[in-house]
């Protein structure tokens, strides 16, 4: 048997997502029947498959060592780079400036070097986080930006942070805005884009997308771009743009769609534009508000703050 106490990041959980998050070896059908069958018990007792976990529980399985034990907390981060460009930190989040080439999570490629490996490299560091400590929760990014978008991107430290901030993302209450260098000049220079958007099933591998006046499928999803020229010449111009909603290379394809690809774009690329090998596409995320409309629990400290990446807006791709 082993016992486990819930600490405040196991806490306010189902205790079937507890067990699968903390022994990813236990497939979600054993975790249904172990419950069931008493082979776990919170106090002493039997629980239901969705009873909340509070702090100072004690979580009781009686399930061989080898299925329970954790191999979900490596220390494979600690081959991560030292690099973190850290524009805001508190005590439950943190807001990092991502640099072009890194990706956010493991990719097919076996990564080690992630933006969320160097995180909690720092972390473990600064001695905030030991995954020796944890059960089943482990810092991480709350959203994502492409292999080759470079800006802000937030991180949760705490479990509690994790669920707000996702939340707040999911009813837009956290507002996204970025710097494009696209081609050719928009008219009207100021708007908002509303279309669909596909996965391809055709290229899941390369996960591209098609946008399109109306949905065509069942998982066709509605998505909205706002957008505003700040300064243009008679090739390019610079705009911010506004995600109001965030699905997959939105941008990115949305652009494309209105025939100004940006610039250094592979991917999505009008043919009116030739690609240009030599530079990654022109898109920065540099400007997170945190415009809560709704209670944020502990983080209402953070209603109505901004954070800036320090760029001049007009010359920032020149």
């Amino acid at each position: 048997m082993k016992t486990y106490t819930i600490k405040p990041n196991d806490a306010d959980q189902r205790l079937d997502k507890f067990i699968r998050k903390a022994f990813v070896k236990l497939s979600l059908p054993s975790i249904f029947k172990y419950i069931r069958t008493k082979r776990v018990k919170v106090n002493g007792k039997k629980a239901a498959i969705d009873y909340k976990l509070q702090v100072g529980d004690k979580v009781d399985l009686y399930i061989n060592d080898i299925l329970t034990e954790k191999t979900a907390n490596k220390n494979d981060f600690l081959l991560a780079k030292d690099k973190l460009d850290i524009i805001y930190e508190d005590d439950n989040i943190i807001v990092v400036n991502k640099p072009i080439g890194v990706v956010v999570q493991d990719d097919d490629t076996k990564t080690v070097d992630t933006l969320c490996n160097r995180l909690l490299k720092y972390l473990y560091n600064k001695k905030l986080w030991d995954p020796k400590q944890e059960t089943s929760f482990t810092p991480a990014f709350v959203h994502r930006l492409d292999r080759n978008t470079q800006g802000l991107i937030i991180g949760a430290k705490t479990v509690m942070a994790a669920r707000i901030l996702s939340q707040k993302i999911k009813d837009h209450e956290i507002d996204k805005f970025y710097l494009a260098h696209v081609y050719g000049i928009i008219d009207p220079k100021k708007g908002v884009l509303h279309d669909y958007l596909t996965k391809d099933t055709r290229n899941t591998k390369a996960n591209y997308v098609k946008i399109t006046k109306k949905p065509i499928s069942k998982d066709s999803k509605e998505i909205i771009t706002e957008y505003e020229t700040l300064s243009y010449d008679k090739d390019t111009s610079i705009v911010e743009i506004h995600l109001i909603t965030g699905k997959t290379h939105q941008i990115r394809a949305h652009m494309n769609y209105i025939k100004h690809p940006l610039v250094g774009e592979h991917k999505y690329t009008s043919d009116l534009y030739e690609k240009n090998d030599k530079i990654y596409q022109s898109l920065i995320s540099c400007k997170i508000v945190f415009n809560f409309k709704t209670d944020a629990m502990v983080l209402n400290y953070l209603k109505n703050k901004v954070i800036s990446l320090p760029i001049n807006k007009q010359t920032f791709f020149v």
